[in-house]
């Protein structure tokens, strides 16, 4: 098949192009590398069914023109830094929306399937106990709001139009290639400043918790959504682990017991915004995609630790 992968060169991205092209489809890519690093993908730069350009999905001209002719589209590119949305609402908004909006614009006139990466952040805080599809679309931050609006907007364009859509609603993927400073991720970035000898920076109490699915299963999960069609009952499919783990479980005790130690952690003023809670409940994934995850977090922080330990 023809596929095109937005965000090809990011940290989920790179891996779902890996894959995608060692199983012998014909890959194209587009990241304008804002934020992705094409030697993320580096291995694959001599393979002849991959072949990428840089740009950004706000370019009417240049979606269409990669968009023409392909089969499948895995909409992954967009501004997911929560952080950076208080500071640039409106490059977020701009980004998220008006970017997912172009996609299927573009979609809809050459007949493309869709794959949407949407976010547990569109949820806000869990009410109750895990999040299923249903669970109100409470995100606290504009970030989380210009996602809800994109897959909404996936889901209007599926209904109005007809059309191949599936929305992925992922909670807390980390693993290799994940950014570790700046607008990068919790774990990544903590497993850096250990093994530079420098103590975790815990926002608020650190009793905040997530459910962290680690890379490889969520591109399992991708390959299932792209195996199995979409039906009018399930448009949105969550994909987590089921299980929560806090920020300071993750300092005090994960990373310790795989050989990172530290001395106590600094505690800074709670994040504006923050979700205090997200545990997913992923009875339709196991459903629907016949997906469940297969790495525990604690194999999951034991391969990114090596992966870091091997100079990465």
């Amino acid at each position: 098949m023809r596929i095109l992968i937005t965000g090809f060169a990011g940290f989920i991205g790179s891996h779902l192009t890996e894959a995608m092209v060692k199983l012998g489809h014909d890959v194209y890519g587009i990241d304008d590398f804002s934020s992705g690093n094409i030697w993320n993908v580096r291995n694959l730069l001599e393979y002849k069914n991959f072949r990428y350009k840089k740009g950004d999905i706000r370019e009417v001209e240049l979606v269409h023109d990669m968009m023409r002719d392909m089969d499948v589209c895995f909409h992954l590119a967009a501004q997911v830094h929560v952080d950076r949305s208080h500071i640039e609402p409106e490059l977020t908004y701009d980004v998220n929306v008006r970017g997912t909006q172009n996609i299927l614009e573009a979609a809809k006139w050459y007949d493309v399937r869709v794959i949407y990466a949407s976010s547990s952040e569109v949820y806000g805080t869990a009410i109750g106990g895990p999040i299923d599809e249903s669970h109100p679309l409470n995100a606290p931050h504009p970030y989380g709001a210009s996602k809800i609006a994109a897959d909404r907007m996936c889901y209007a364009y599926a209904k109005t139009y007809s059309m191949n859509i599936r929305i992925m609603r992922f909670f807390n993927i980390f693993g290799p290639r994940q950014k570790d400073e700046g607008y990068g991720g919790v774990i990544s970035m903590f497993i850096k400043r250990a093994m530079a000898g420098i103590p975790p920076v815990i926002y608020g109490t650190g009793e905040q918790s997530r459910d962290y699915t680690f890379v490889d299963d969520a591109i399992r999960a991708y390959m299932a959504a792209f195996d199995t069609t979409v039906d009018k009952d399930n448009f949105v499919i969550n994909i987590g682990t089921g299980k929560e783990v806090t920020i300071k479980e993750i300092a005090l005790d994960y990373l310790p017991a795989n050989g990172l130690d530290w001395r106590k952690p600094v505690y800074v003023e709670p994040r504006i915004g923050e979700v205090e809670r997200l545990i997913c409940n992923n009875a339709l994934a196991k459903k629907v995609l016949g997906w469940e995850p297969e790495t525990s977090f604690s194999e999951g922080i034991g391969k990114l630790v090596k992966y870091y330990k091997q100079g990465h």
